[in-house]
């Protein structure tokens, strides 16, 4: 038995580091434009090119923590899907259900990184997804996958897994997963143990829309309404809300010196899974995601900072005074 499955997509992100170019915001600043100038030669400082991709992200993480892991993701014929597969063996994640499509290329995106901040470019490959003959496992973790999801039964064979296995299920669902509509599955949702998601993500969820001001109680209440046990909310510098179905959260970050954001969700998320996975409650599971997330964004890439176990130990002890408080 596996303590962890990962379900989604791997990807090669190529880091583009540069200084030259602006932030424009509009008024409230609830939407804002990386700028820079149109038909020239931007200089960039540095370029680096990692594995990422959220189920490699959260299964790398999963593994240093010292859960059993294993990853379902679709990779190409192609260099980059055996970097992927080299990567992943080399963190101990078990590779039994990596898919390799022949006569196709693995996923890429560019990041843009411009103070601190990251601007992604991604390419998605139109995998046709199908669920292997899975071992059992305590946890599963489902998140982004292509558009071409939709063209699939895959919710519905994560569904019949989670049945039959009894598996608990960390929902945190990409981008064409909240674009084709997160209520459409409320039994996939009902079957969901913790959800998570950023603060923009929960209003599209719910509203179609994250321009609205929305009390964070409303979203959290929204949220579990839909069927999820529990469900966490992450909000950037302002940290992140969890609401069980009795009490509210709100826990601050964890200091950090900020390098380089992506993969800062996931390690969140994964930090969290694994305090649960460890007896923890919400409160102080959410305390392994703000640890786990602040150092990865020490770090350039959404793995280099993921905490080994006896890290997240020693990062806990050091932080002990940030706890989730009751809101």
């Amino acid at each position: 038995m596996f303590d962890l499955i990962s379900l989604g997509d791997a990807t090669i992100d190529n880091f583009v580091f540069i200084h030259d170019g602006e932030v424009r915001c509009n008024v409230n600043k609830s939407e804002c434009m990386l700028c820079i100038e149109y038909g020239d030669k931007i200089a960039v400082d540095k370029l680096v090119h990692l594995v990422a991709g959220n189920a490699a992200n959260n299964a790398v993480g999963g593994s240093r923590l010292k859960l059993k892991t294993a990853i379902f993701v679709n990779v190409g014929e192609d260099p980059a899907g055996k970097q992927i597969k080299d990567k992943l063996k080399t963190e101990g994640v078990d590779s039994r259900y990596v898919i390799e499509n022949k006569g196709m290329e693995s996923n890429l995106s560019t990041v843009i990184n411009f103070q601190g901040e990251r601007t992604i470019l991604v390419y998605h490959q139109a995998w046709k997804y199908r669920l292997p003959d899975l071992e059992k496992s305590k946890w599963v973790y489902y998140t982004s996958v292509s558009h071409s999801f939709t063209e699939t039964n895959l919710n519905g064979q994560i569904e019949q897994y989670l049945q039959r296995s009894g598996a608990r299920l960390l929902y945190n669902p990409g981008t064409y997963q909240i674009q084709f509509g997160v209520k459409k599955n409320p039994r996939l949702l009902s079957l969901t143990e913790l959800f998570v998601v950023n603060l923009e993500e929960a209003k599209r969820i719910l509203y179609g829309k994250d321009d609205l001001n929305v009390p964070v109680k409303k979203l959290l209440k929204g949220i579990l309404d839909l069927g999820p046990k529990l469900v966490v909310i992450t909000d950037g510098a302002e940290g992140s809300y969890g609401f069980d179905g009795e009490s509210y959260y709100h826990l601050g970050i964890f200091p950090a010196k900020l390098v380089e954001m992506t993969g800062a969700g996931d390690a969140f998320a994964t930090g969290t899974l694994a305090g649960l996975f460890y007896g923890k409650d919400l409160k102080e599971a959410m305390r392994w995601g703000g640890a786990n997330s602040a150092n990865k964004i020490e770090q350039i890439g959404p793995q280099a900072g993921l905490l080994t176990y006896n890290q997240m130990m020693e990062k806990l002890k050091t932080n002990s005074k940030i706890v989730a408080k009751e809101i």
